[in-house]
């Protein structure tokens, strides 16, 4: 049930990552999901190491860091995609 959920929460992330960034994206919806659960780990990764893994309540430092790493991964994964595609269509 873990990956359902991994998947769910990446799909979630990637949509408001999207969102919060300026401009139009194009990337796709798997890619978007993929770099949504790449920064949901990346943020539980900061945030153990911070000592905020685990609160009481609701963890609005670990959310805080899982949405500011999806956001730079989706605006990286962004320009790398559009990149290569540019690429593929000169040749």
């Amino acid at each position: 049930m873990g990956w359902l959920w991994a998947i769910i929460v990446g799909f979630v992330l990637g949509l408001i990552a999207k969102a919060l960034i300026p401009g139009k994206q194009h990337l796709p919806l798997w890619l978007t999901t993929i770099l949504g659960i790449g920064g949901a780990l990346l943020g539980n990764w900061m945030a153990s190491g911070l000592g905020i893994e685990e609160t009481r309540g609701i963890d609005w430092g670990r959310h805080a860091l899982q949405l500011g790493a999806a956001v730079l991964l989706v605006l990286f994964g962004d320009k790398v995609y559009n990149s290569s595609r540019r690429r593929r269509s000169r040749a």
